[in-house]
């Protein structure tokens, strides 16, 4: 089991940026896929939506078409840790951020317990 803790949510007006931080016990990244979700106000875990993921074996990215260019994951395995910088956000950002490790070879998941950003008008 991956122990995950998620920090840096705040309040920020429209516009301004957020960097999420995922701490991790985890140490050889090459065995996840991992993943920054987010769950909305309103929303159930169930409806959490994928916003960007990194594979650890070959860092490739993705990112849901709503954050394409303003959002950028990044891992840092000196540091055991997973970043989503957020940049020109908007209201509809708003929601917990939750951060997600999937072992490859067993598909075991780990979420961490959410960091809560919250974008003004």
């Amino acid at each position: 089991q991956v122990q995950l803790v998620e920090s840096g949510g705040g309040l920020v007006q429209a516009g301004g940026s957020l960097r999420l931080s995922c701490a991790t016990s985890a140490r050889t990244f090459s065995n996840y896929e991992m993943g920054w979700y987010r769950q909305p106000p309103g929303k159930d875990r169930e409806e959490r939506e994928l916003v960007a993921s990194i594979m650890g074996r070959g860092g490739g990215t993705g990112y849901a078409d709503s954050v394409k260019g303003r959002f950028t994951v990044n891992l840092d395995t000196a540091k055991n840790a997973l970043y989503l910088q957020m940049n020109n956000l908007t209201p509809e950002d708003t929601a917990i951020y939750y951060c997600r490790f999937e072992t490859a070879k067993t598909q075991v998941v780990d979420w961490g317990r959410g960091t809560q950003g919250v974008v003004y008008s």
